[in-house]
């Protein structure tokens, strides 16, 4: 019986990320490493996809708080409000909805810059002249992804948090000091932690896609575009797959 072929694209693509991705562990531990290019790739990952992350997550925080209130206030329990949305924000909505800004953003912009560079032949120019474009262009930026996107989110959960704060006061006074308060006090590491670990998981992904699908590019100007869309499609989806994995691994070591 043979196979649709999209299922034998599909099962010779998956092939492909997994051969690409075990390069990538190879070539990261041997040296010569590109620190500079390394930390060229964390500024460009990290700060400059800061303002994004953080108006998303102000804007996340304010939603979510005027959202929650109404039930809240139906069930007689809005002194609960701070709790229930400091917890929704740091296990999950803050790590999965700065992924998904980051893979947009970020994943899109690998996958164009190095199709760009493939079709346009500068990756077969840097062989030439002797430099290791995986180590030079993919290490450095997957590496720099992994790093970043755990960072990010640190911190826009800590806007998100203030926004929220801000969402609160809008048709109540609760002091600062309180409200942060009632959002720690629920909080425990089996919160903290899985979900801050999670987003390295999900750095690593989005940069392993973004690389891929850029560094594999062909067909022109054309596949340059069609790279960049795939990567953010896939990224995305890959952070979804990540995250259920995640739940299910925490469940199963009781820290839900």
């Amino acid at each position: 019986m043979q196979l649709p072929q999209h299922t034998r694209n599909f099962i010779l693509e998956a092939g492909e990320l997994s051969r690409f991705t075990g390069r990538f562990f190879r070539e990261s531990v041997k040296p010569r490493y590109e620190v500079n290019e390394f930390i060229n790739q964390c500024f460009i990952v990290g700060y400059k996809s800061l303002p994004l992350v953080g108006l998303t997550g102000f804007i996340m925080g304010l939603v979510l708080t005027m959202q929650l209130r109404p039930s809240l206030i139906d069930y007689g329990v809005e002194s609960e409000l701070p709790a229930m949305v400091g917890i929704s924000i740091v296990r999950e909505i803050g790590p999965v909805i700065t992924a998904l800004i980051f893979a947009g953003k970020i994943g899109s912009s690998i996958g164009a810059e190095l199709g760009s560079m493939k079709v346009t032949e500068q990756i077969d120019a840097m062989e030439v002249s002797g430099t290791n474009p995986f180590k030079y262009l993919v290490v450095t930026r997957v590496m720099a992804t992994t790093l970043m996107l755990p960072i990010l989110v640190l911190l826009g959960d800590a806007i998100s948090l203030y926004g929220a704060y801000l969402g609160v006061n809008i048709k109540a006074t609760t002091s600062f000091h309180l409200y942060y308060t009632q959002v720690f006090d629920n909080l425990s590491f089996g919160d903290v932690i899985p979900a801050f670990v999670k987003s390295f998981f999900f750095g690593f992904a989005i940069g392993v896609v973004g690389c891929f699908k850029g560094y594999n590019s062909s067909k022109g100007t054309e596949g340059v575009g069609r790279s960049a869309n795939s990567a953010v499609v896939v990224a995305s989806l890959m952070v979804f797959i990540l995250d259920l994995i995640a739940v299910q691994v925490t469940d199963l070591f009781g820290l839900n």
